[in-house]
This record gives structure tokens, C-alpha cells and sequence, in this order.
């Protein structure tokens, strides 16, 4: 698998059985653009089909974020617009991160995510859909979506009750508020968090653990865990998703997305 050829945002390396996903926006703290959104939605079935991989670990480049979530320009372009060429833009987006879930969900192989840094929005969603979830101790982590005035809907409803409870995730998808990797840890919604030095160290020992293990065991026994996510999905994860999607008809997202330019001017 050509995998240089095939992605411009994501940077994949395989070594002896592990694939290290990368991803690689570092100057935009690896926000998840049109292009990377699409990209992860195809990065899974592949590393599932590619024989040379038994394992994959995803993180971000750089030291500031593993993402930021989805890309503010992109959001901002979308809300402008004409209304015909916007619904299409939005049906588009929810087949996408409709995909981003189930891709991942699918995948036999087992994932690893190395959160290094600030996790938002989409880049959370690949972060928590791993198997296995290594997170620094001082990084946050937030959905965001409520931020922008849209429903929790790209992978929340599916994973945060099982891994956190219901009352830890509807007070953190309702507030909004930011949650560090000690606290992460502490209500399950990750598997560890370490000084984030030991973040990458720990998720590429994980990978050469499992990667050195029965296959088809590891597979087996994550297809099998998988089916409550399946069940999930049916029960709340389409639906909140088109929530999700109505809410950028709305007049919500550009103001939330002016605000936190305005929020940025601020701080330079």
C-alpha cells in the first residue's frame, strides 16, 4: 500500500507490523480540514486490507494538539454558501462522518490513539473510537459541538455513555466543558494517561504488545466488543447525527465560528 501517494494529511509509517498514523497539520494544530475529514474516513478500510499491518496507533504532529477539530475556514465557507449548494455540502458531510465512525468501528485491526494534545471535534472522535486510548495527563480534551450551537453529533452518542456513564456524558456534551487526561482517565472515557513524553512511547509499546499477538483472537474478540457500538448506532448515533446536520442550516454556527476568530484576535 502506497500510502505516501494516497494522502496528503495523514502520514502513515509502517514498521514491522505497526502502522503509525499520523496527523499532519501541524501549523493549522492538525485541524481537520475537507481534505484530512475525507482522508480518515479512508485510512481505516485500508489499514484493514493492508497485509503488512496488524496494528495501527493514530496522533498528531507536533507538540501542541492531535487535532483541533474541524477546520474553522472550512466551516466559515460552508455557512456562505448559496442554500441549494449548502444542503449538498451538508449531505456530504454527514455521509462522511457517518463513515469516520463506522470505518473505525469496522476495522478488525486494533487501534491505538496517542493523544498528545488538545482534542476537539472530529480528531476527538478518532481519539475515543480507538481501542485503546493513551492520552497526555495535562492535554483537554472538549466535543465542542455545543460551542458552535449544533447537537453533539459525530461520535458522542455512540461512545461517551459507554465509556463514561450517562451522567458524566451528558454533563460534559451539554456544558462543553474542557476535561484534562488525569480526569479522562478517571471516569473511563480513556484507557491511561502518562506524562504526555510517555504518550507515543506508550501507545507504540501497546501496538508491538498486541501486534506480537493472536490476530485473529484480538480481531475476534473486537468485533465481538464492537457489537454494542453497532448497537449504538442504531439506537442513537444516525440520529444524532442529523441533528447535528440541521443545526448548520442555522445561523449558530457562523456566529460561533466569528467568535472564536474574535476569541483568537484576543489572545495574539
Amino acid at each position: 500500500m502506497d500510502y505516501a501517494a494516497k494522502y496528503q494529511r495523514l502520514k502513515v509509517e509502517v514498521t514491522d507490523g505497526v502502522a503509525l498514523v499520523t496527523l499532519n497539520r501541524p501549523g493549522a494544530m492538525n485541524a481537520t480540514d475537507d481534505t484530512m475529514h475525507r482522508e480518515l474516513t479512508e485510512i481505516w478500510p485500508d489499514v484493514d486490507r493492508d497485509p503488512a499491518v496488524r496494528v495501527a496507533v493514530v496522533t498528531g504532529a507536533g507538540e501542541q494538539a492531535f487535532s483541533a477539530g474541524g477546520d474553522i475556514d472550512d466551516l466559515a465557507a460552508r455557512a456562505a454558501l448559496p442554500a441549494e449548494e449548502r444542503f449538498e455540502a451538508i449531505v456530504a458531510l454527514m455521509k462522511e462522518a457517518e463513515q469516520l465512525v463506522y470505518t473505525m468501528v469496522n476495522c478488525d485491526k486494533v487501534i491505538v490513539s496517542a493523544i498528545n494534545g488538545v482534542a476537539v471535534g472530529a480528531g476527538l472522535a478518532v481519539a475515543l473510537l480507538a481501542d485503546i486510548s493513551i492520552m497526555a495527563e495535562e492535554s483537554r480534551l472538549t466535543d465542542g459541538h455545543v460551542r458552535l450551537g449544533v447537537a453533539a453529533g459525530d461520535h458522542a452518542c455512540i461512545i461517551w455513555p459507554l465509556l463514561c456513564g450517562m451522567a458524566k456524558a451528558k454533563y460534559y456534551l451539554l456544558t462543553g466543558d474542557f476535561i484534562d487526561g488525569r480526569e479522562a482517565e478517571r471516569i473511563g472515557l480513556v484507557s491511561k494517561a502518562v506524562p504526555r513524553a510517555q504518550v507515543v512511547p506508550e501507545a507504540m509499546r501497546i501496538a508491538r504488545q498486541l501486534a506480537d499477538g493472536p490476530q485473529p483472537a484480538l480481531r475476534f474478540t473486537k468485533r465481538a466488543l464492537n457489537q454494542w457500538l453497532r448497537l449504538g448506532g442504531l439506537a442513537s448515533f444516525d440520529y444524532s447525527l442529523a441533528t447535528e446536520m440541521l443545526g448548520f442550516f442555522g445561523a449558530a454556527p457562523a456566529e460561533g465560528v466569528a467568535a472564536l476568530k474574535a476569541r483568537w484576535a484576543e489572545k495574539r
